[in-house]
C-alpha cells in the first residue's frame, strides 16, 4: 500500500522530527540534553511545592552535570552520541526543570555558550507556559532572531481538573496565553501531552489534540505516564487508586490524536524514555521501538495518517 502522507520518506506516516531537522539543515541533526540547574514555581514555593505529581525530582535528573559548565556537559554527551550514531550537527537542549524560570542575564549566559560550541545550529527550551515574562518573551524573540529556536511548553492536558490533581499550578488558559504571545514573534512552539493521566478517558485525551491542534504550534511531543518510584503518583498507584494505561489503548490513543493533529505539525515524540530502575508501570513502555511499531503498523493497517481527520468537526 502507498503511503500517501507527504512529509516522509521512509513508511511513517506522520511529520517525524528527524525528518525535518533532515530536511531542514540537510543531514542529520540530534538534540543533546543540558542542566542549567534551573527550579520551577511549583517546587520552590511560589506556586506549589513537591513538583508535578508524575515527576521525580522536577525532572532535574535530564541532561548532564549542572556542576559542569555547558560545554562539559556538551562534549560529554557528544562523545557517546557520536559513538552511537556518528557525527552530525545539535540543538542545544535545555530540558531539566524550568529554563525561562530564571533571570533573563542567567539563560542568555547558556544560550550563548551553547551556541558557541561546535556544530550546534539551534536551541531548544523546555519550560511551563506561566514562566515567561514580559522580558524573558523579549528575549526569547531576540534570541529566535539568532538561531533555530524552539520553545516547549509543558501543557500536559487540557483539562484543568486533572491538572490540579497533578499539582500543575497552571491552567490551560495560561498555556493559550503563552503561545499567542510567542507566536506573535514568530517563535517555534512545541506542545508537551501526557496520555493516561488518571481520571481521562479516551476522549479527553482526543480533546487535548483538537485543542492544541487549532493553535500555531511547530511542533507536538506527546508522552506516556511513566509511572516513577518516588513520586506521588506512585504511592497512589500502588493503593490501586488508578490503572496504568496498556500498551493497545495507548496506541489507539496515539493514533486517534495524530489524525486530527495538522499534517505540518513536526511530531518530536510520540512515546517516552523511562529508566528501567525507576518505571513501575506501564512495563510494556520500557520496549520503546516495540511501541513505536505498533503504532506504525495500525496507521498502516487502518490506511491513516497525521492530519486524515484534521479538518473533521467533533461529532
Amino acid at each position: 500500500m502507498d503511503n500517501p502522507f507527504p512529509y516522509t520518506d521512509s513508511n511513517k506516516r506522520y511529520h517525524t522530527q528527524s525528518y525535518y531537522l533532515r530536511k531542514r539543515f540537510g543531514c542529520r541533526v540530534m538534540k543533546i540534553s543540558l542542566n542549567g540547574d534551573m527550579t520551577c514555581p511549583n517546587i520552590d514555593g511560589t506556586k506549589g511545592t513537591g513538583g508535578c505529581a508524575f515527576c521525580k525530582a522536577g525532572s532535574s535528573r535530564f541532561g548532564g552535570d549542572p556542576a559542569k559548565s555547558i560545554r562539559e556537559q556538551f562534549e560529554g554527551i557528544r562523545a557517546v552520541e557520536e559513538k552511537k550514531w556518528g557525527r552530525g550537527m545539535y540543538i542545544a537542549y535545555f530540558q531539566a526543570n524550568s529554563n525561562t524560570y530564571c533571570t533573563v542575564e542567567k539563560l542568555r549566559r547558556l544560550t550563548d555558550e551553547a551556541l558557541s560550541l561546535p556544530d550546534v545550529v539551534g536551541i531548544s527550551i523546555s519550560t511551563r507556559p506561566d514562566c515567561i515574562p514580559t522580558d524573558m518573551e523579549e528575549f526569547l524573540a531576540q534570541l529566535s532572531q539568532r538561531t533555530y529556536l524552539v520553545v516547549e511548553l509543558g501543557l500536559q492536558t487540557i483539562h484543568d481538573e486533572t491538572a490540579a490533581k497533578l499539582n500543575r499550578c497552571h491552567t490551560c488558559a495560561d498555556f493559550t496565553d503563552a503561545v499567542q504571545r510567542l507566536s506573535a514573534h514568530g517563535i517555534n512552539i512545541c506542545a508537551h501531552i501526557i496520555n493516561g493521566l488518571p481520571g481521562e478517558t479516551l476522549d479527553m485525551m482526543i480533546d487535548t489534540a483538537r485543542f492544541i491542534a487549532a493553535l500555531p504550534l511547530h511542533s507536538v511531543k506527546i508522552h506516556l505516564l511513566h509511572i516513577l518510584r518516588g513520586t506521588r503518583l506512585a504511592a497512589e498507584y500502588e493503593r490501586g487508586a488508578f490503572c496504568a494505561m496498556t500498551r493497545d489503548d495507548y496506541v489507539r490513543t496515539v493514533v486517534s490524536q495524530l489524525e486530527v493533529l495538522p499534517p505540518e505539525f513536526v511530531i518530536e515524540r510520540l512515546t517516552g524514555d523511562g529508566a528501567w530502575s525507576e518505571v513501575i508501570a506501564p512495563l510494556w513502555s520500557l520496549k520503546k521501538m516495540q511501541v513505536l511499531n505498533e503504532i506504525d503498523k495500525l496507521m498502516a493497517r487502518e490506511d491513516t495518517w497525521q492530519g486524515k481527520k484534521h479538518n473533521e468537526r467533533k461529532q
